[in-house]
């Protein structure tokens, strides 16, 4: 890490909302870091559109075309996965933020990153150990509604082999309310999320800063 402000590097997949929250948290002394970089597997993805509205660099890196050149899904994700750390690599960022990143990233990912010592962090809509990967949310009403859960949460862990199961560095509760539409516990979800991915991002910046400043 230079003396320059530190860099981060937002992978996502969708509208971008978290992604804006950190825009807009770096722009303030809440987030001591640049958003240098953002990287979609959707090319229709709106958080694109939210970079390109700061004047950030994209890229748009997608499975499809390795689907096609390999016959094996798990060699054309393996590939595709060693491609993506290549790009990133290429960007050196400091941090790596997973902010509604949809693809489950293989060890061909993540290996090359924690040789170049880049931390990677992800924002996941559930409490620590509960409703791992996909549809958290709405698992976790299901399961609200079934009576086996009084509430849920939200957490921001580093990225590990395991879905979901990294290190929390963040973790906030978030009540549940019986009758509530999926919508809305949806929306309170994400007003949590907004709050919980800068601090995270904060928090792992932090300890970044120190660490190397202790090694010089």
């Amino acid at each position: 890490m230079s003396d320059s402000t530190p860099s981060i590097l937002v992978l996502i997949s969708g509208s971008g909302s978290n992604l804006q929250a950190l825009i807009d948290a770096s722009q303030s002394p809440r987030l001591p870091g640049k958003i240098t970089h953002v990287i979609s597997n959707k090319k229709s993805a709106y958080g694109l559109t939210r970079a390109a509205n700061h004047s950030i660099p994209t890229s748009y890196h997608n499975l499809v075309p390795y689907k096609k050149q390999y016959s094996d899904i798990a060699e054309a994700r393996s590939v595709y996965d060693a491609d993506l750390a290549k790009l990133i690599l290429e960007q050196k960022p400091d941090m790596v933020v997973c902010a509604g990143w949809m693809h489950i990233l293989s060890m061909s990912f993540l290996t090359p990153l924690a040789d170049a010592n880049i931390p990677i962090i992800n924002l996941h809509p559930a409490l620590p150990g509960m409703f791992d990967g996909a549809r958290a949310i709405e698992r976790a009403k299901e399961a609200f509604e079934r009576g086996e859960i009084s509430g849920t949460g939200v957490m921001v862990h580093y990225v590990i082999g395991e879905v979901d199961r990294g290190e929390p560095i963040v973790v906030r509760d978030v009540e549940m309310k019986v009758g509530e539409s999926l919508d809305d516990l949806e929306a309170r979800i994400h007003a949590v999320e907004h709050e919980a991915i800068v601090e995270g991002a904060r928090i792992v910046l932090e300890k970044l800063v120190k660490e190397r400043a202790g090694q010089q």
